[in-house]
Order: structure tokens, then sequence, then C-alpha cells
């Protein structure tokens, strides 16, 4: 039996696609005249459920008027398409600057972050941000004022209404929440806000403690499961492992790596602390910070 490629880069085509045409004004069965397509092949292509030509990405973002650097990156993730696993390298076939995994995270239903070595961005606040963008940016307080206000903003999908905002599942390695930041009482506020945001019926946020030792997911490294909701009579997107490194991500959706990554997902619940003693976890280490001032 062949193996398929990874889904990923046409799907990411097809809801890009989608937007454009909407963007545009243009109802699909009038953009499949245009294009002489048939309104089921539009259908596929925009459900991300066949991959595309160069030629037709180009027709497609012609007749929807789209800038040029969005057909760029479109082009380059048709090309994409048909990879057996996907890596997207920064500044590769798809450019640094464009930022594929907001889009499924704002598509997702359900995201579960294990976070080994940093707070997730998505429950990061300002001053904790700030800290972690200046290890990128150094003393460039424009780039880093800029990425913050990005990440802040990529926040507001936990509190949308339509559609839904997603659940959001949060386990964290102990030692992130002990290592110091030079702004101590930045480093308190985002402590209380891991708590707070445990309150929220779509925010769970756990803790891995010390005592629990060496467990399945020690070498794994900082990852999220994304989960997708049906659309309409269309199938849902197959859930996807999203993982981070220096010069790329990496996405993994064939059954068997998701079932690997569900797995040791499995094993961090079993090692992870309740929510409640997560919380007071969090509150004695708030507390230990707060004698050291």
């Amino acid at each position: 039996m062949t193996e398929i490629g990874s889904t990923v880069p046409r799907r990411q085509v097809g809801r890009l696609l989608r937007e454009l045409r909407e963007q545009a004004g243009i109802s699909l069965m009038a953009a499949a005249q245009e294009l002489e397509f048939s309104r089921a092949r539009m259908y596929r292509i925009e459900n991300g459920e066949v991959p595309v030509r160069k030629h037709d990405v180009i027709a497609m973002c012609s007749v929807y008027a789209a800038p040029g650097h969005m057909t760029e990156v479109l082009i380059g993730l048709a090309a994409e398409s048909k990879a057996k696993g996907w890596w997207h390298a920064y500044g590769d076939v798809v450019p640094a600057w464009f930022e594929l995994y907001v889009g499924m995270e704002q598509a997702a239903s359900q995201l579960r972050s294990y976070a080994p070595s940093v707070i997730p961005g998505l429950l990061q606040i300002r001053e904790y941000a700030e800290c972690v963008f200046r290890g990128w940016h150094g003393e460039d307080e424009a780039a880093v004022e800029n990425a913050v206000a990005v990440r802040l903003e990529r926040q507001s999908l936990l509190n949308r209404r339509r559609p839904v905002a997603p659940r959001l599942e949060v386990i964290i390695d102990e030692g992130v929440l002990r290592r110091a930041t030079p702004d101590t009482l930045g480093m308190q506020k985002q402590l209380a806000h891991l708590v707070n945001a445990s309150t929220r019926p779509n925010i769970g946020v756990r803790v891995i403690p010390f005592g629990a030792g060496p467990h399945k997911a020690a070498s794994s490294g900082q990852f999220t499961i994304l989960e997708f909701p049906a659309v309409g009579t269309a199938s849902p997107e197959p859930t996807t492992i999203y993982c981070e490194n220096l010069t790329g991500a990496l996405y993994l959706d064939k059954l068997a790596e998701v079932e690997t990554y569900e797995s040791v997902w499995g094993e961090l619940e079993a090692a992870a602390l309740s929510q409640a003693d997560s919380d007071d976890l969090i509150g004695e280490i708030i507390k230990t910070s707060d004698s050291d001032l």
C-alpha cells in the first residue's frame, strides 16, 4: 500500500483559498464557473481533500485578486502537499514570516500542550512574554513589542463566542514554574495567572512535580495536539501534532504518529498532579518567591 503524504499543507491551502474567495465576495459556484472547475472539485480543494497544482493556485489567486505575498505562500504550500511527512523549515519553500500554525490554532476545537521548558504562549502574560522575546531579540525593543503584541492577540481565541472557544489543556513541568526571570514580580503575576486561568471552564493547567521522576515524555520536547471540529457535512480535519524547534516546525497527522503522542499524553496525565493539587503547588511557589523579595 502506498503511503500517503501529510495532509497538513493541502489543508492549509484549502483553508487559505476559501478565506481569499470569501474576502473577495465570490460564491463557490461563481468561482467554479470562472475557473471552469466543477463545484465538487472546488469543494474538495477548499476542504483539503486533494493536492492543488501550481497553475491552479495561480489561477485561483488571480480570480480572487490575492496579494502577491499570499500567492507566494500558497504556491509554496501546494509544492509541499505531496511530502510524506511535513517539516516546515522557516524561510524555505514557505516564507518564514508566514504563521501557518496560528491558522491551525484558530481552527482547532481542542489544544493539548506539554510544556517542559517554557509556559505555553496562550497562557503567557505580557511581562513573561517580554522576557521570552528579549532572549530572541535582545535590545530591539520594537521587535520585542511587536512579538508580544502578536502573542497576546492570539490569546483572544480562548475568549471568543463564535465559533465556540477551543478547550485548552496544558501540562507543565514544575521546573518551568520555578525558573527565575529578571522580573520577579512579573513571574509571580504569571504564576497567579495560571491559577486564575484554570478556573475557566475551557482551560486546564496541571503540573508534573519533581517527585514524579522520569517519565515517557522526558525526551519528547514541547508539543501540542490539535483536534478539529466537523464543519457542515465535511469530515473533521485529522488530529495533528505540532512540534517546533529553532529552525522549523514538524506537523504530524498520520494515525500511527498521532497514536504515539496520544499515548505519551496519557503518561503525562498519569504523572501530573490533579488540578486542585497543581493550583496548590503553584500557590506554594508564589509564596516562596514572595519571601525572597
